[in-house]
């Protein structure tokens, strides 16, 4: 069978490892139905490329391009975070070796979960991203006969059930995470979770672990799940002295921003605007800052007898 020659870019944004293909190319277009198939193959980290999932570029009318998202098991996600900002600083970059560079470069990119503008600034990309929806806070589960209280749950692009936990180092989150991953409170399409931990001395920062809807493991780092974390704790936790990071704000409305430590060690940043109260709050604004880098680029070939 005629074999296609897929050329890639392996980006990593706070830990988080993508490989980003260009399908805006006559001769990848015949590749649109494989892309599942062709994810599960090059995130293997064995035999594979290695990657927390497959990025694929698209032409796009409303955007400088349309992002496809497809996790470890071929599975194709509403949006990626940290995807996004590598996308971000992806295009940035391209657009530099054209000699059009700019002291900021901004950028939008069209996902399932709506439309994304990024500002890259050197390695540093902040990411404006759609406003938190279904958001619960406070739940309590039975887990495997066990009751479990969660801080909530909210999409920020993505499903996130947020738990907080007292040593996160010590948490099983795979074990954990796989069974309120497929928990009936987040059916049919279940959710991503995070494990959160505040920092005992700087009340507008946490460490978070995640596990990840699609890759079905940890990762070094989430860039929704961080958010999601973020959102959550600074509402749980609003006029009790802690997770308040107030930027500028009034009583009804009021700017924060949180500093979140993922499993990398690297830190991502998270700002957004809560107004009205009780209730009736909402959360809209959130801006997503962090590091990120192009690690490499390759080929790989690809025929539809590879299919797994």
């Amino acid at each position: 069978m005629t074999q296609t020659t897929i050329p890639f870019t392996k980006m990593v944004g706070t830990g988080n490892d993508f490989v980003v293909v260009n399908a805006g190319r006559n001769r990848l277009a015949a590749l649109r139905s494989e892309w599942r198939s062709i994810s599960r193959v090059l995130c293997d980290r064995h035999r594979g490329i290695g990657a927390d999932g497959v990025l694929v570029l698209e032409r796009s009318r409303v955007a400088d391009v349309r992002m496809r998202v497809f996790n470890p098991d071929g599975s194709e996600a509403e949006m990626c975070g940290n995807g996004v900002r590598c996308v971000a600083l992806y295009l940035s970059q391209k657009a530099e070796d054209r000699r059009q560079r700019t002291e900021r470069r901004h950028v939008k990119i069209e996902t399932r979960a709506g439309v994304l503008s990024a500002v890259v600034h050197g390695d540093q990309v902040a990411m404006r991203m759609t406003n938190p929806t279904a958001l619960r806070l406070g739940l309590n589960l039975d887990v495997g006969g066990r009751a479990v209280r969660l801080l909530g749950f909210v999409n920020t692009g993505v499903p996130h059930a947020v738990v907080p936990v007292k040593r996160i180092d010590s948490i099983d989150v795979t074990r954990i995470g796989r069974a309120l991953r497929y928990h009936r409170a987040f059916a049919p399409r279940g959710s991503n979770v995070n494990f959160v931990q505040a920092d005992a001395k700087r009340t507008n920062r946490l460490r978070v672990r995640t596990y990840e809807r699609g890759v079905e493991e940890e990762t070094l780092a989430c860039g929704t799940g961080v958010a999601a974390s973020a959102v959550l704790y600074a509402l749980r936790h609003e006029g009790r002295g802690r997770g308040n990071g107030v930027l500028r704000g009034s009583r009804s409305s009021c700017r924060r921003r949180i500093e979140v430590e993922t499993r990398s060690g690297e830190v991502l940043t998270v700002a957004f605007t809560v107004t009205g109260e009780g209730s009736s709050r909402r959360v809209s604004d959130v801006v997503l800052q962090g590091a990120a880098a192009r690690v490499f680029e390759g080929e790989v070939s690809w025929s539809p007898r590879r299919r797994t």
